[in-house]
């Protein structure tokens, strides 16, 4: 009997530094714009409003991010427990405030080197290989307030400064990296990913471009610099991809689906993995009123390093309308769009379709021909635990099984797939909400919205369950 995945497929999780690791003030940690970020609900409001511009203001808003899950001081018992789980890799991210506090330092931060050290040495302890994103949603607060962020071409250095350093730190043991997770999240949150507030260019598309294209130079060279530092390196990029519908079969809508789907799925990934601007960029750009600073040598080095692989996030599908004003819209949905019928949604509103996921994987790999390797998925949702802290997440296993299913459909469909680490492994901050109640881990961590509890790990249904799918390499998923 054919298996459903290769044998050297990684099984794994996923989490980020600004949403585990707390201790934002500790051994020499400078400042993210995630620490200036509040938490809750009305988060992502709060970061839209003309008026936000990264002050701390404790007297009116918590910041749990802060303290996050505490990872920093007990990742050796997080990474035993993703062990137990039977991960072949642990996808996380390296805090860049951690190496160089303001971001604009000459000499890295060897607390925060170290720190790296160890939480790399105990993956590789448990037989984990650890798969490091250089930078996720973590850019030093100085960089954005002061240089406003990636529109400003200075970034560039200072990104290759820290690249080069952590690399050459860690190329030797680390096989697996990607440079900028999300970046064509920008088009929605450039907050995030660009450091870009609303004063600063939020709403402006020449200044989303203009970090774009900075962005794109700056991953070429982290590129460079790894396969300089060591032939064995495999290093990606990581976009956010929604599979995109039509409303219906009116062509004004299939072409608008079309548009958007260049626009956001893959215009960042044609320059990266493509190693060009798109045909249709010229098009999109004078649609907007762009028009980038281009300097000399930087679309050779964008065309000459180019990634070898794509990591990608799949947590919804997303449908185009653009004609019938009374479809319903769907509400929550992190990418807005129109509801989409035939699918049901989480709590939050983000509407589930793993067969979406069998598309994205069809359509990436259609194009770019490069290993595929799904770095996020995942269902955020209430958890709510016995006497015990046991929690039946049925809702996750059917979640991740049907997801799963699709996965295994795409790679017998010819798909080259490296791998699936579930986002959210331990529970931990949420970035749309910064809360801790939407969430999505396999692991509970007894802590609310306020960072109070305990902060004790539990095992839920879901980590038993996960155990299973990965000692068998997929083939049990009941």
């Amino acid at each position: 009997m054919k298996e459903k995945f290769p044998q050297n497929f990684m099984w794994g999780g996923a989490t980020a530094a600004n949403q585990v690791e707390g201790a934002y003030d500790q051994d020499g940690k400078g400042l993210s714009i995630v620490d200036a970020i509040p938490g809750g609900k009305k988060r992502l409001s709060i970061v839209s409003s003309p008026e936000f511009d990264f002050s701390l203001d404790t007297t009116r808003h918590t910041y749990p991010n802060h303290k996050g899950i505490d990872h920093y001081h007990r990742f050796q018992d997080d990474i035993a427990l993703f062990a137990e789980m039977g991960f072949k890799c642990y996808r996380f991210s390296i805090a860049w405030t951690r190496i160089y506090p303001n971001g604009i330092e000459q000499q890295p931060n060897e607390a925060g080197l170290k720190h790296y050290d160890e939480v790399i040495d105990a993956c590789i302890a448990q037989g984990i290989e650890p798969v490091i994103t250089l930078s996720h949603y973590e850019m030093p607060l100085h960089l954005a307030k002061e240089f406003g962020g990636w529109k400003n071409r200075e970034l560039i250095g200072h990104f290759e400064r820290f690249a080069r350093t952590v690399l050459t730190r860690y190329g030797h043991k680390v096989n697996y990296w990607m440079t900028f997770n999300e970046i064509n999240s920008a088009a929605h949150f450039p907050i995030m990913s660009q450091g870009l507030t609303v004063k600063t260019g939020a709403l402006d598309d020449q200044a989303k471009y203009q970090a774009w294209h900075n962005q794109f130079v700056a991953s070429s060279l982290a590129v460079k610099i790894a396969h300089e530092t060591n032939a064995k390196i495999q290093i990606g990029c990581m976009i956010l991809y929604a599979t995109n519908y039509a409303y219906d079969c009116d062509p004004v809508n299939q072409l608008e689906t079309l548009k958007e789907t260049q626009a956001f799925n893959f215009y960042c990934a044609d320059v990266q993995a493509g190693g060009k601007y798109p045909y249709y960029a010229k098009r999109l750009w004078a649609s907007k009123g762009v028009e980038l600073d281009i300097q000399p040598g930087d679309l050779a080095l964008i065309e000459q390093h180019t990634v070898d692989y794509i990591g990608f996030s799949y947590y919804m599908s997303s449908t185009i309308n653009k004609t019938n004003p009374d479809a319903l819209s769907a509400e929550g949905n992190l990418l807005g769009g129109a509801r989409n019928p035939f699918l049901e949604a989480s709590e939050w509103g983000w509407e589930i379709d793993p067969v979406g996921l069998r598309i994205a994987l069809n359509q990436l790999y259609d194009r770019y021909e490069k290993p595929l390797f799904i770095v996020e998925n995942g269902l955020g949702a209430i958890d709510k635990p016995d006497e015990n802290h046991y929690i039946a997440d049925d809702y996750r296993i059917k979640y991740l099984r049907q997801h799963i299913e699709a996965m295994a459909d795409a790679v017998e469909d010819g798909v080259e797939l490296m791998g699936y680490t579930p986002w959210g492994c331990i529970d931990l901050v949420s970035m749309s909400t910064g809360e801790m109640s939407k969430r999505y881990g396999l692991i509970y961590v007894d802590l609310d919205d306020n960072i109070s509890g305990t902060g004790n790990r539990y095992r839920k249904k879901s980590f038993h369950w996960y155990q299973k799918v990965i000692a068998t390499n997929g083939e049990d998923l009941s």
